[in-house]
Parts: C-alpha cells; sequence; structure tokens
C-alpha cells in the first residue's frame, strides 16, 4: 500500500448481500471503478456512491433465468433496490479506515451508466439503515423529558439503533410535546433548534458518521478546538520538500471560498440584534427582551469583536410568539415549557454566525476524519516581506469545524474533500495548533 495516502487506498471489502441472507454475497473489491462515500453535519444519514463494472460472466442466475446462464449482478443477484439489499465495506489507507463492515448501507438505487454487448457499468446509491426505516416509521405518544433523552429515547425506539452508535450531549432543558405522527428524522432536527447544552449558547445539530448518529450542540463542536492532538492541514503554493507524513497533511490546491461574511444577509437573519416579544396565556403577561450576540455567551472558532455601539445601532429582527404555561403537561400546572425566550434568538444567531466563512478544500483521503470535526488549516501569506520571519496568514489561518465532507477512493488514487466553516469574521488564528 502508498505510503502517500493521495494514491491508491486499499479496497479490503465491498461485499453485496441480501438482507436476511439467502443469496451467495457478491465480492466486489476488484470491480469498482470509484466510490464516494458522503457524510454532513445537515444530514441526518450517510450516503455512498458505488461505481462498478461487470462483464456478466461471473454469475449464475438466482431463478432470474430458466437457462440458468451465467449473467451481470444487477439481473442475476438480481439488485431490485427495494432494500432488499445491503453492501458493507472497509476501505483503509496509512491514515485510517472507512469501516462498514459491521453496519452494512441498504441499495437505494441501482443506475445503469453504460451497456454494451459485453460489459455494464452500474452506479449504486447506497444509504443508511435507518434512513430507510425513518421513511416506515412515525413518532406517537407524548414526551415529557429532558429533549437529550427524548432524542435518544426516539433513536432507540423508533428507529431502533444501537446504543453504542448514539452520541447525544446532555441538554439543560426539558420539553412536553406529542409525536403527532411525525417521522423521526424530522422531529429530532426540529428539536435540535430548541436545545440548551449544560453549558453554552442554544443550537445543536443533528447528523450521522461513520461512528454514529450525533446529537450536539454547535458550541460542543467548538469547543474541541482546545484539543490539542488536532491535525493540522497546510496550504503552500510552491511545495517545499516535504516527508512521506507531511505529504499526507498537506492542502492539495487553494482554497474556494463559498461564503466569506454576508452583512446584509447577517443583519436580515437577526444574528447581531433580537428583540423576543411574547403573551402568556395564563396570565395575560406580555413580555419583551432584546438579544444581543456580543452577550450571548456563544463559543466562537476565531476572534469575534464588534463594538456595543454597533449591536446597539442594529434594527432588530422581532419574534413573537405565544408562551406555553402547562398546557402541554400532564394535570393542572402554570409551568412554562421550555421558554422560547431561551432559546429561539440565541439558536438562530448560533446557526448564522457558525456559517460566516465556509469554504472548500481538498486533501489526501483521510479516512479518519469525520463530519463535526475541528481541524486546523495553516495558509501562506502574500506578501513581499522577509518569509523567514513566518510565512503564514494569522488572520486566515487557525481552526475549522468540517461541515461536509466526501472521501473519494478510486483505483489510482483517493482524497478527502471537506467544507469548512467558522462563525469569526475578524482574525482566524487563535494559537493551538498552528506553528
Amino acid at each position: 500500500m502508498a505510503n502517500n495516502s493521495s494514491r491508491s487506498s486499499l479496497y479490503e471489502e465491498i461485499t453485496l448481500e441480501k438482507v436476511g441472507g439467502g443469496v451467495t454475497p457478491v465480492a466486489l473489491e476488484g470491480r469498482t471503478l470509484r466510490f464516494s462515500y458522503f457524510e454532513s453535519l445537515f444530514s441526518p444519514y450517510v450516503e455512498v456512491d458505488l461505481t462498478y463494472i461487470d462483464t456478466g460472466n461471473g454469475l449464475s442466475a438466482n431463478g432470474t433465468d430458466t437457462q440458468e446462464r451465467l449473467g451481470t449482478i444487477k439481473s442475476s443477484f438480481p439488485i431490485n433496490a427495494l432494500g432488499e439489499e445491503s453492501i458493507k465495506f472497509k476501505i483503509t489507507n496509512t491514515l485510517g479506515s472507512l469501516d462498514f463492515s459491521s453496519n452494512p448501507l441498504i441499495i437505494n438505487r441501482a443506475k445503469t451508466e453504460i451497456q454494451e454487448s459485453k460489459r455494464e457499468v452500474v452506479t449504486l446509491n447506497l444509504v443508511s439503515r435507518s434512513k430507510i426505516k425513518n421513511e416506515l416509521a412515525t413518532v406517537e405518544g407524548t414526551f415529557h423529558n429532558s429533549i437529550s433523552n427524548t432524542v435518544s429515547s426516539i433513536l432507540t425506539q423508533n428507529l431502533q439503533v444501537p446504543t453504542n452508535r448514539i452520541f447525544v450531549d446532555p441538554t439543560q432543558n426539558s420539553l412536553s410535546f406529542g409525536g403527532n405522527r411525525e417521522k423521526p428524522f424530522k422531529l429530532i432536527l426540529s428539536l435540535a433548534k430548541q436545545s440548551k447544552p449544560l453549558q453554552g449558547s442554544a443550537g445543536y445539530l443533528f447528523w450521522e458518521t461513520q461512528s454514529g448518529y450525533n446529537f450536539k450542540a454547535v458550541d460542543n463542536l467548538i469547543s474541541q478546538k482546545n484539543n490539542s492532538g488536532l491535525p493540522t492541514y497546510k496550504y503552500h503554493g510552491v511545495n517545499p520538500r516535504l516527508s512521506e507524513q507531511e505529504k499526507n497533511f498537506r492542502i492539495l490546491a487553494p482554497p474556494t471560498v463559498a461564503v466569506n461574511q454576508d452583512l446584509l444577509k447577517q443583519l436580515q437573519a437577526g444574528t447581531f440584534k433580537t428583540l423576543n416579544t411574547g403573551f402568556n396565556l395564563q396570565t395575560g403577561q406580555y413580555f419583551k427582551q432584546n438579544e444581543f450576540l456580543n452577550t450571548a455567551g456563544l463559543q466562537n472558532l476565531g476572534s469575534l469583536s464588534f463594538s456595543n455601539e454597533f449591536a446597539n445601532n442594529v434594527i432588530p429582527k422581532i419574534n413573537f410568539f405565544l408562551i406555553d404555561s402547562g398546557n402541554s403537561e400532564t394535570g393542572i400546572s402554570t409551568a412554562i415549557n421550555n421558554n422560547q425566550f431561551e432559546h429561539i434568538a440565541k439558536s438562530a444567531m448560533r446557526y448564522n454566525l457558525f456559517l460566516t466563512q465556509v469554504f472548500d478544500v481538498t486533501v489526501p483521503a483521510n479516512p479518519s476524519l469525520k463530519a463535526g470535526d475541528v481541524i486546523f488549516c495553516e495558509f501562506e501569506k502574500i506578501t513581499l516581506s522577509n518569509l523567514n520571519e513566518g510565512s503564514v496568514d494569522q488572520r486566515f489561518s487557525g481552526p475549522f469545524v468540517i461541515a461536509k465532507l466526501c472521501h473519494y477512493f478510486s483505483p489510482r488514487n483517493s482524497f478527502t474533500h471537506m467544507r469548512l466553516v467558522s462563525d469569526s469574521y475578524g482574525g482566524l488564528y487563535t494559537g493551538g495548533g498552528a506553528s
């Protein structure tokens, strides 16, 4: 196996099986042309696009041909894409493994890309088993618990996710509500906006990685920047002499910027200032409260600074809501059910700020990277000064959260493409991880 992970990775296993067995599994390691694996902070399931080539002479029909002639996998296995076929896989290189050997993905669709007399090229789209279960399940009954406990319950009871694949940050707030036959994923995503961690700002994300399902506060993701063991990736316009290990952690091309501080959009979304107004039907009281970004207590990846005068002069976005005081509780109660003043404005600020800086990079394949991880990036400073004084752009370099990633593998090379985000629109350099 090559030491430089931008070259080929090892397909240890890519096996096509029938769910429940009954048909001999088929090995796809030697047939696979392309393999793309996707994770995203904004998707509750992982996805794979797998393209393989088939010459039609290696598989006897399983009752699909009266003459029992050899045929293609798609026709002889056969692949029906009705949730009946799964693929387990393990792909490895020097930096780690992408391992779904014990958690196979389900074939969602099978598209024939090329069909000739002696060969067939097929692309399979794979999704998590829980994604299929989500479409077949609804959430019923009522819940009176902390939001984090409710999320864990939905994942285990409605989607049968093993507890060792559930990673939930505890919430300090509870919520009483009815399931109303909602889809589990949709319901959990709605709960994320209403959740407050034990420390920090409201605002959670719900997504799947190769490790399992995550329901985590954005502030807790950002706090990973304090982990000194996080990897550092470096971009050099003209590559210096690098060791084989250093080559594994280089950024292969200049970053492509997708978003770089849209002030008007931030103002319209209430990122800097929001006016919360609410009416308590139980007591007849009217409430009004300004929420400011600079006093919201948000964790930040880089430096976050703007003047109080700027914040005071902002025309706020206005939220209005009816306060639920006892209407969702059992028995007689006047307790406020998950006070909206505590999470609606703050979670909106948290989400909008989180996506202040967005850009894409490509690095040698690192299967150990996951959506939600924090990495450090170093970029060259464009200067005519003496580079011996330092070549790192301290304003642009720093910690970033992986919002989305694609691990791409082919017989010749393998890469990881990442969409990185940061909440900072001042200096990004914060110290640890960069040198």
